[in-house]
């Protein structure tokens, strides 16, 4: 009896599957490109003050994250994904940057609904930010809240100091810290030579004061 090939129907069968998949990840794609777009607009707003518009796109971002992983529902070996791990490190950077500058509790990765790796990168984007927050803070004169942004710099970096797990595990979460670290550096080197540029201002005062009234006998 001559055997016959079924490789038709097999081969069928899986340009289907990835014909499905293709179509999946085609919508991830467009997904991931508006959640960068809204947590970058919230992260300007930001920056700008308006916290109110910066709330309404990252719940947008929100959105489009929790309709992207209904979408990959079927295909979730997708979402593990480069482009999706930098949407949710996007989304992760406006939502705990938000909370800093505007008092609130930094939320949890499991708040958030995001996979604890993203959150820790995204987490030390977030120092830049705080970088540039503070700069702005400077030019203010609001040395206080320059040192409560600091402060917040420091303890990004210690729990990322923490994580001491290897590139594979942490999507090599390591070069991130490193640049955490020179950002936090370049921070506390600018803030420490301002405040000493200000108490060297007082102290000039000070002694001119002392010096007045005897300049005027």
């Amino acid at each position: 009896m001559r055997q016959t090939s079924n490789l038709g129907p097999i081969g069928e069968k899986v340009r289907d599957y990835l014909s499905l998949k293709q179509v999946a990840r085609e919508r991830a794609l467009q997904l991931c490109r508006q959640i960068i777009l809204n947590s970058s607009a919230s992260i300007r707003a930001i920056h700008q003050g308006e916290y109110d518009k910066a709330r309404v796109a990252a719940r947008s971002a929100r959105d489009l994250l929790i309709e992207l992983n209904q979408s990959l529902s079927k295909h979730p070996d997708l979402l593990h994904s480069g482009f999706i791990r930098d949407a949710q490190k996007e989304y992760v950077e406006a939502a705990v940057l938000l909370a800093l500058v505007s008092g609130e509790v930094v939320p949890d990765p499991d708040e958030l609904g995001m996979p604890y790796v993203p959150y820790l990168n995204g987490l030390g984007e977030v120092v830049g930010e705080l970088r540039r927050q503070m700069l702005d803070r400077i030019r203010g004169d609001e040395l206080e809240r320059c040192e409560e942004l600091l402060k917040f710099m420091e303890d990004i970096y210690a729990l990322l100091m923490s994580v001491d797990f290897p590139d594979a595990l942490t999507a090599n979460l390591r070069r991130t810290t490193d640049m955490v670290r020179g950002v936090l550096e370049r921070s506390r080197g600018d803030l420490t030579l301002t405040l000493s540029q200000k108490e060297l201002e007082k102290r000039l005062e000070g002694f001119q004061r002392h010096l007045k009234p005897k300049e005027e006998t």
